[in-house]
């Protein structure tokens, strides 16, 4: 029997990916897309809603789907500071998290960041660290917590450094071997696809999708 699926997340580089997936899997008849700004979709199964994300409990009703994918997440210098990061990458993942449970979803499937880690000495890891503790302790069937290297991919938003590191990488393909293999970098379209193979699969419990693990999901 087909199934719904939530998306949030759906503007940014992994969750554009993952929506063109699930509107092409017959596995699910819907696709519920919480964004802030409407998109431009032709899929007759996607059905938008656009939320302010400080008050999603009041939209609980609308957000009941068999598998939830989040893909939020910002930088410290498009959230301007601490305060605003960790809102959008802590209290937005785990406010939609506690009502995906209330409404008894199957999984929880979650784009993190390599080094989570909420004993770090980096705010930004730090906050995955944390955001990952309080989704691993809620009532899900399922949840699986992908921690994506360096992401590849065509972002609307200018980041230098990242546009850098994606060029040497070509160049430098050859250190990633090895020990050094978790850090290649991912392209956000095999983040997508992995995660996606991850939610349908027959596994239970909390499952730690490292880089190199995403990669060979991905491409099996």
């Amino acid at each position: 029997m087909p199934g719904k699926a939530l998306i949030a997340g759906a503007t940014g580089l992994v969750g554009g990916h993952l929506l063109k997936l699930l509107e092409e899997d017959p596995e699910y008849n819907e696709i519920i897309v919480i964004t802030r700004k409407p998109i431009i979709t032709a899929s007759q199964k996607v059905v938008q809603h656009s939320f302010n994300f400080d008050h999603l409990e009041e939209h609980k009703e609308k957000l009941k789907a068999d598998d939830i994918f989040c893909c939020l997440g910002t930088t410290m210098k498009k959230a301007g500071s601490k305060q605003n990061f960790h809102k959008v990458d802590f209290t937005y993942v785990v406010n939609l998290a506690t009502i995906a449970s209330e409404n008894n979803s199957r999984s929880f499937n979650l784009v993190s960041a390599m080094g989570a880690n909420k004993k770090s000495i980096f705010f930004y890891n730090e906050v995955k660290g944390e955001a990952e503790e309080a989704l691993s302790s809620l009532k899900f069937k399922l949840i699986n917590i992908a921690r994506p290297s360096l992401i590849i991919g065509e972002r609307i938003e200018n980041r230098p450094f990242e546009k850098t590191f994606q060029l040497l990488a070509k160049y430098l393909a050859f250190i990633f071997s090895g020990p050094l293999k978790r850090y290649t970098p991912i392209e956000a379209g095999l983040i997508a696809k992995a995660l996606l193979k991850a939610a349908k699969s027959k596994k239970e419990g909390v499952q730690i999708i490292k880089s190199d693990e995403l990669i060979s999901i991905a491409k099996s």
